[in-house]
């Protein structure tokens, strides 16, 4: 029933016709990871519900119906998809900074420290005027109370969370702010004549259709990877001053053309007004207000390319006060009361955490979900419209669904099980083995046409 529902709930955001769901079929339903949590059925309901959008869209490009099937070990092994992630056979570099992670604070409250990218390691270690080990640095949150250095390592836009309970989470504001919030929505932003979607399709859903990706790490660079698997041109935008995990850039990267531009300069600010005129879909992982604060609002990127389908994808949502604050899928975890759940029902010492980035992951699906949902409101009804979600809501939603009866005796995937949905490519950073798509689709299976490769490999310019 889970599953049913966690389905249904996704698809009636972003369609109104059901009919599409009996073409939907899942396989392997009874096994999940060793979670209190659903994240079996969140994966399979994610990633199962873009994939009937892209068949939606490919029924729209040409009469033709399809059929998907979802396999849930296989959607699991796709949340994990950075963690399976070979590269020449040797796993990738651990992403994580080994001061990052659950520290005791004073008053016996534990805080979460995000560090993986340099200047949140070295602003942490400056806000704690401590040395760079993780002794040092646990030593030096003895004297602080949790909140208070939660508020403090925020205030200088740092990366952290005070582990909460759901009751105490639930009592916050920003809780209060989402809470009325959907799981994403879809909103029409400017009015505009139907565009039709390109008559070539190459054989492809997404054929013909161009996708401006100004993200990082996982959850947005997941929804664009999404849309290149369905055959859309996706340029992934970087920028050479910005930190990157090299491992996620090559997970997430596969499917897309990456080119580097600076938006500190008017000129290269240009160049993406010139980018977007040219897009069809542009998804971005910028917190509320930077992107307007470059010239590029809601209002501006319409004026540039009318019609164009934006996503935007945040850590706490577009909402409430923490609006602001910088956030990863781990972090919000912990903040909303899913690592304390996790440590509890594991009996541990300290919070625990998701078997796998489900946040990310769900809400990398979700934002491909959209987008295509968009699409296709554009192209039978016209308009620009704008698809916004955060880890946040998507956290909300996964706690709605409640505990997982037996969740911590599902068995964790095996070595021989993963080998099954591994794929091998050749690339520049050497031969890659990663997790293919989850979903089977009948006509048009989902497939990266192009290698990861360098985050400079590109010039920023369509084909």
């Amino acid at each position: 029933m889970t599953l049913n529902t966690t389905l249904h709930t996704l698809w009636t955001l972003a369609e109104n016709d059901t009919a599409p769901l009996n073409r939907l079929r899942f396989s392997n339903t009874g096994l999940s990871l060793p979670s209190t949590f659903h994240v079996g059925p969140i994966a399979s309901a994610t990633i199962g519900a873009q994939a009937l959008m892209a068949a939606e869209i490919w029924r729209l490009r040409t009469g033709r119906e399809q059929d998907v099937l979802v396999d849930q070990r296989h959607a699991l092994a796709q949340f994990r998809s950075e963690r399976y992630l070979l590269v020449d056979g040797k796993p990738a570099p651990d992403p994580w900074s080994p001061i990052a992670g659950y520290y005791q604070a004073g008053d016996g409250r534990w805080i979460q420290l995000h560090t993986n990218f340099p200047h949140h390691h070295n602003g942490v270690l400056n806000v704690l005027q401590c040395a760079d080990s993780r002794e040092a640095v646990a030593a030096a949150i003895k004297d602080w109370k949790a909140e208070e250095l939660d508020a403090r390592l925020a205030q200088e836009g740092l990366c952290a969370a005070m582990i909460r309970s759901p009751q105490e989470w639930q009592a916050h504001p920003q809780a209060a702010a989402i809470a009325s919030l959907p799981l994403f929505d879809i909103e029409r932003v400017s009015d505009t004549a139907p565009l039709p979607l390109p008559a070539d399709h190459q054989g492809r859903p997404l054929g013909g259709l161009r996708v401006l990706d100004l993200s990082r790490v996982i959850a947005a660079p997941v929804g664009a990877r999404t849309l290149a698997q369905h055959g859309a041109d996706v340029l992934a935008i970087s920028a050479a001053h910005l930190p990157n995990i090299p491992a996620l850039v090559i997970d997430t990267g596969r499917g897309k053309r990456p080119a580097q531009l600076d938006l500190r300069q008017e000129s290269e600010r240009e160049r993406l007004r010139e980018l977007i005129r040219g897009a069809d879909i542009f998804i971005h992982a910028y917190r509320p207000g930077s992107l307007e604060a470059r010239g590029f609002s809601t209002a501006e990127l319409q004026a540039l390319k009318p019609g164009l389908i934006e996503v935007c994808l945040s850590a706490y949502s577009h909402a409430g006060p923490w609006a602001q604050r910088r956030g990863f899928d781990s972090l919000v975890q912990s903040a909303s009361g899913i690592a304390w759940a996790e440590g509890q029902a594991q009996g541990l010492a300290q919070p625990g955490k998701l078997p796998c980035q489900a946040l990310d992951h769900a809400s990398g699906y979700i934002a491909a979900l959209g987008a295509m949902a968009a699409l296709k409101r554009r192209a039978v009804a016209g308009g620009g419209w704008r698809v916004r979600l955060s880890l946040a809501q998507t956290g909300a939603w996964l706690q709605a669904m409640g505990a997982a009866d037996g969740g911590l005796e599902q068995p964790e995937l095996g070595a021989e099980e993963v080998a099954a949905w591994r794929a091998e490519t050749d690339s520049p950073f050497g031969r890659i083995s990663a997790i293919t798509p989850a979903e089977e689709m009948a006509d048009t299976p989902p497939y990266f046409a192009l290698p990861p490769s360098p985050l400079d490999a590109y010039e920023a310019s369509w084909v």
